[in-house]
């Protein structure tokens, strides 16, 4: 006798839930009806919630108590190793900097947007495009892949691209040429935010890669590494846990590697975290234990995205924000700005090429805005919020676009800093993604 499954409808996979209900409900407890209670973020995996009067008897029997257990005991776990020196304090939400945003007054928000095209001109200008569609990721291209991987042409583009850039800088060549008679210290590439490890895929399979190691905190189904634990020749390892919490350096199998970092769209501050984590700014926990051993960073491809997540307490560098004049106050509603950039396609509109004309158009908009509002006194009534709807929606993705340059820009400038060959380029048309800002860099030798 067929099992009931739950009666909630899906109205994209038209059909209905296909999870068991609850005992005496017509839902699961993804669909029941919530209580009118608070319901608060469980503590152990915030992924899920649960309600206060709950908290005491869940936390006793929440599933992910165990794997919280097992990675605590983990060497490679330490809390927070890569989340950053400074204040402590809670993520500041998108809703909360849009109210801060809407709070200031207009003459603030204009200083705020000169200000943001006056740094984009001044450290920008040499963002360049860098489409790449290597003959290596043909047989991806061309979709000559097993039926079973999923395939999704502007994926491909994006995760081809990453590649040829990384192939064109020559890392994948100096990576190859490097002696891997032991097997053990074969060179190896750390995906960070894998995913479902598609890009990986795409990397074994068409130059070859033979360690791999694939860092992400949660867990996915139709995963690449199925077919990648296929491949005789390959090891692979998958370490699921949060890359704020991972020292690279106490990954036994990772000692005196030679490793590539790459990541596709790690989103908002994943990015800084990765960069902390592969260049740890402190002593890890690890330096007495292993012995003296090292890993070797050869260089990075991690294409970024999502920069309305961004947060001061995680971003990479800071000094390089106030050496602008960028207040985290403001570095907070910049990054709200970016958002802008993505609401709709604007591909077409704010192309890359027209992107410096669009902005010098935006700064004519400000002017005249400001003598609108001064002459009519409308501007005021409404506040910034009637500013920022009165924009077209073109006008306000060309300042979300500056401010990604702007916060990718002092991604770059740390990856300098820090001894290594740093560049920010364009590895895709925004028609094919928005998200197209690929950082790459390369160990000076």
């Amino acid at each position: 006798m067929e099992q009931p499954r739950c009666k909630f409808w899906l109205p994209k996979k038209k059909r209905f839930c296909a999870v068991l209900p609850f005992k005496d409900s017509p839902f699961c407890g993804n669909h029941m009806v919530r209580s009118d209670g608070q319901w608060i973020p469980c503590p152990i995996d915030q992924s899920h919630s649960v309600l206060t009067e709950n908290l005491e008897s869940h936390v006793k029997r929440c599933p992910f108590m165990k794997q919280a257990r097992t990675l605590s005991l983990q060497p490679y776990y330490c809390k927070g190793i890569n989340a950053g020196k400074g204040e402590v304090e809670d993520d500041v939400s998108s809703e909360m900097k849009r109210h801060a945003v809407y709070r200031m007054s207009i003459a603030e928000f204009y200083k705020l947007t000169e200000k943001v095209q006056h740094v984009h001109a001044s450290i920008c200008d040499d963002i360049r495009e860098s489409y790449k569609m290597p003959e290596a990721c043909n047989m991806w291209i061309n979709r000559e892949i097993d039926s079973k991987i999923p395939f999704q042409e502007k994926h491909v583009i994006q995760q081809a691209s990453i590649l040829g850039n990384l192939e064109d800088s020559g890392l994948l060549k100096s990576f190859h040429g490097r002696q891997q008679d032991d097997s053990q210290r074969a060179p190896a590439v750390v995906e960070f935010g894998a995913g479902r490890g598609y890009l990986t895929q795409m990397l074994a399979d068409c130059y070859g890669i033979k360690k791999v190691f694939l860092v992400e905190r949660k867990s996915y189904k139709l995963k690449a590494d199925r077919s990648l634990r296929q491949k005789e020749s390959l090891s692979l390892e998958r370490l699921r846990i949060d890359i704020e919490d991972l020292d690279l350096k106490a990954v036994e199998s990772l000692h005196g590697v030679h490793y590539l970092a790459i990541g596709k769209h790690l989103c908002g501050p994943a990015t800084d975290l990765t960069l902390r984590c592969c260049v740890p700014e402190r002593v890890s926990k690890s330096t007495s234990e292993c012995g003296g051993e090292k890993t070797y960073l050869e260089g990075f491809a991690i294409a970024t995205c999502c920069h309305h997540l961004c947060q001061w307490k995680h971003y990479i560098n800071k000094e390089f924000m106030l050496g602008l004049g960028i207040s985290k106050e403001e570095f907070n509603a910049i990054t709200w700005f970016t958002s802008w950039a993505v609401d709709g396609d604007h591909g077409a509109e704010v192309s890359d090429s027209g992107l410096h004309l669009q902005l010098r158009l935006y700064v004519l908009y400000i002017w005249l805005g400001r003598e609108k509002d001064e002459q009519s006194g409308t501007g005021a009534a409404a506040g910034v919020e009637g500013v920022v709807r009165s924009m077209q929606a073109v006008e306000r993705a060309a300042l979300g676009f500056m401010c990604k340059q702007i916060i990718d820009k002092g991604r770059m400038a740390w990856g300098s800093r820090n001894g290594l060959e740093a560049r920010l380029v364009k590895y895709v048309a925004p028609t094919i993604s928005p998200e197209n800002h690929l950082l790459m860099a390369k160990r000076i030798i």
